[in-house]
């Protein structure tokens, strides 16, 4: 087992929280010399001189091997990833959204340096997605993957369908507890599950898509006529993150609300956890459960990736090594639900087949078939309509 010298970029909740599991860990060699932060005077478990406000103090010291980046900047994660990598350093992050953004470069990199990049924490959570994905499901036999991938946007449903609270009182609470950011837009407009999709998918099928291409519809705008739709209905809402594999071998995905029936697995995922089904070929449904915010469940997953270095561990990337990468494409329809409160903006809509309509006084809703291809050129003017979408 290989010594682990370790600087840390970041001290939030995360960082704190694999901080405090490292000092319990008995199954790696491992020291954190140094911990890089913003701000000097903010209250701390720890002091100096661990404490550093020098980015290179990390980089340019020789015995740190490993980098852990846990900063909420994604271009600095980059700079900072993409230097240690460089400086001979292997790499655990858990910023989804840098690796959305520049997953395809920092492979290069890996391969380039010799070094290892891994970040299952920016996934799932305490969920270990990805490595499974790279060890169990390391065949051409996937399906789909669809999962809760969010669990602040998560805590806020459950909030509103079991205990009947409205949004802006939900989100608040989920805001108290830690849960959702001071700023939750990433949260709740879907953003994070769909970084977190788009690496996934770079893992199960090998292709790594724009998140420019990927159409994304939150629960910012959810009410409570949508609500008592589902549950009229016997369903839940649920912001789900999709990826399909058709007969045609092409891929298709997406971030949307869905109307859950109680047979099916995420029914019951309540909190802040997250679940993901994986369905293959022969092997029908598997089902992942675990917690998806805080900083034990984030930091264990961290410190999960740490021991796996200290063995030598690196993503293949074998469904892009070995396999035909997949096209990706939008001409898939789904069944949706739409609630609009101006009868102007259904115009938006080029809707294939309506199933049902309703006209009430102030709000109106349709049920109809309608192509990913279509509601993706409309994504940029979705979220100043007063409208609600979600998948039936």
């Amino acid at each position: 087992m290989k010594k682990l010298n370790i600087g840390i970029y970041g001290f939030g909740v995360v960082g704190q929280g694999l901080y405090s599991v490292l000092q319990k860990s008995k199954t790696v060699d491992a020291k954190v010399s140094s911990v890089c932060v913003k701000q000097k005077n903010k209250i701390r478990t720890i002091k100096e001189p661990l404490l550093t406000l020098d980015r290179e103090k990390i980089l340019n010291n020789p015995d740190v091997n490993v980098v852990v980046e846990l900063i909420d900047d994604a271009a600095e994660a980059y700079h900072l990833v993409k230097e240690s990598l460089y400086k001979g350093k292997s790499v655990v992050s858990g910023n989804k959204k840098m690796w959305a953004a520049h997953l395809e470069e920092l492979i290069h990199i890996q391969n380039e340096t010799g070094k290892s990049l891994l970040y299952d924490a920016s996934a799932c959570g305490s969920i270990p997605i990805i490595r499974n994905l790279e060890e169990y499901y390391d065949n051409d036999l996937l399906k789909s993957i669809t999962g809760i991938l969010n669990g602040s946007s998560n805590y806020i449903l459950t909030q509103i369908f079991r205990d009947g609270k409205v949004y802006a009182n939900a989100l608040k609470e989920a805001q108290a507890l830690g849960f959702a950011e001071s700023n939750p837009e990433s949260d709740v407009s879907g953003s994070d599950s769909l970084y977190k999709l788009i690496i996934i998918t770079a893992h199960a099928f090998g292709i790594i898509v724009s998140s420019d291409d990927i159409f994304r519809f939150g629960i910012d705008n959810i009410s409570d006529f949508d609500v008592q739709f589902a549950k009229e209905k016997g369903l839940r809402i649920k912001l789900i993150a999709r990826v399909t594999k058709a007969e045609d071998g092409k891929i298709s995905m997406y971030v949307v609300p869905e109307f859950v029936s109680p047979d099916k697995y995420i029914y019951n995922v309540e909190d802040e956890y997250n679940g993901v089904i994986i369905e293959g070929e022969f092997y029908d449904k598997q089902f992942m459960f675990g917690k998806g915010a805080g900083a034990y469940p984030t930091g264990s997953a961290v410190l999960s990736d740490i021991t796996a270095l200290s063995h030598n561990y690196k993503y293949e990337y074998k469904k892009r090594k070995y396999f035909k990468i997949p096209e990706f494409t939008n001409r898939v329809s789904l069944k949706v639900y739409l609630r609009y409160d101006r009868t102007e903006d259904l115009r938006h809509f080029d809707f294939e087949e309506i199933f049902e309509q309703y006209a009430g006084l102030g709000t109106h809703f349709v049920v109809g078939k309608i192509s990913l291809e279509k509601l993706i050129k409309i994504k940029d003017i979705l979220p100043g309509l007063p409208v609600f979408l979600g998948v039936l």
